[in-house]
């Protein structure tokens, strides 16, 4: 770790805000590290990454609330083949200087297009898809893109709720943890968690808090935003199923839209691979962009695995 990351300061060789320091330490306080491959003084790769040790296992991977990370690759002069040889030493060295691990599952940024060199290590991949607004300049070229449902959905919202561009932090924990109860589901990060994320974001002026309320102050949606120079990223967004005016949601996002091409270059939605939210997000006319989701189980990790899916099954058959 350099003496940027250790003081928690902002350093330039990421592909992202989710691999700055201060966010790792936030969402991993203690449980993060990075390998780096030096030329000289200078940085010329680097992949961090959140451990955990649990069920006896240890894993390498996400932390919670982060949507890649790395690997980040200097710019690589050259031929064409020249770049690809020197990309292939780079990852090579840091795939062989990552720790011990008995499971490695990461979603890679999707800067990153050549992983044949995790391939030969043995590392497996799956291809994942999120959507992305690229050019911002020309507002009024963006909104040509929606479809007609959005277009739709905000003038309907517009109507009937107003956006807080500040909205609570406590406020949305509570809607935000509503949205996966009546879903038969526990959040997937706790309040303390989104507190100290909050809490680093607002201190670097990195974050905003939409809500689409109404005129009786009732919330009918939340969307938490976060975002560095080159992308802002949606990051959380819940619903209260029992106010939600039509397109109060898809309002928000178009805020957030706005918002980006104020603060940043690109809007990305953190997509998802469930269908719904695909179209959804489909409907804002942003691009389908590819990442890496790559994996590695050793011996007891894929015993592990096994005996869990196993579980799992016997479960639904029941």
């Amino acid at each position: 770790m350099t003496e940027a990351e250790s003081s928690g300061d902002s350093i330039p060789w990421v592909n992202s805000v989710f691999e700055q320091p201060w966010w790792l330490e936030a969402v991993a306080p203690g449980q993060w590290g990075a390998v780096e491959v030096r030329q000289g003084d200078t940085i010329a790769a680097r992949l961090p990454y959140a451990r955990r040790r649990r069920f006896g296992l240890t894993t390498i991977g996400l932390p919670p609330l982060t949507q890649t990370l790395g690997p980040w690759l200097a710019p690589i002069a050259g031929t064409y083949a020249g770049r690809l040889e020197m990309e292939k030493k780079l990852l090579g060295r840091l795939i062989e200087m990552l720790p011990p691990f008995d499971h490695f599952r990461m979603s890679f940024s999707p800067a990153l297009t050549n992983w044949l060199p995790f391939y030969w290590a043995g590392f497996e991949a799956t291809v994942r898809y999120s959507y992305r607004i690229e050019d911002l300049t020309d507002m009024d070229r963006v909104r040509r893109e929606f479809g007609e449902h959005v277009r739709r959905g905000i003038r309907r919202a517009e109507s009937t709720v107003e956006v807080d561009h500040d909205y609570s932090l406590e406020h949305l924990l509570r809607l935000d943890a509503q949205t996966y109860t009546r879903q038969g589901l526990s959040p997937p990060h706790s309040p303390d968690l989104v507190r100290r994320l909050d809490a680093a974001c607002a201190a670097r002026g990195a974050r905003r808090i939409l809500g689409a309320v109404d005129a009786r102050g009732r919330t009918h949606a939340v969307l938490y935003v976060v975002w560095d120079e080159r992308t802002l990223y949606a990051l959380i967004n819940a619903r209260d199923p029992e106010q939600q005016t039509f397109g109060s949601n898809t309002l928000l996002f178009w805020e957030a839209i706005r918002l980006a091409s104020e603060v940043s270059r690109v809007f990305d939605f953190e997509g998802s691979m469930r269908e719904p939210i695909e179209h959804f997000f489909r409907g804002f006319g942003g691009r389908q962009t590819p990442y890496l989701s790559i994996s590695k189980a050793g011996l007891r990790a894929r015993s592990f695995l096994a005996a869990r899916s196993a579980r799992s099954a016997l479960g639904r058959l029941r």
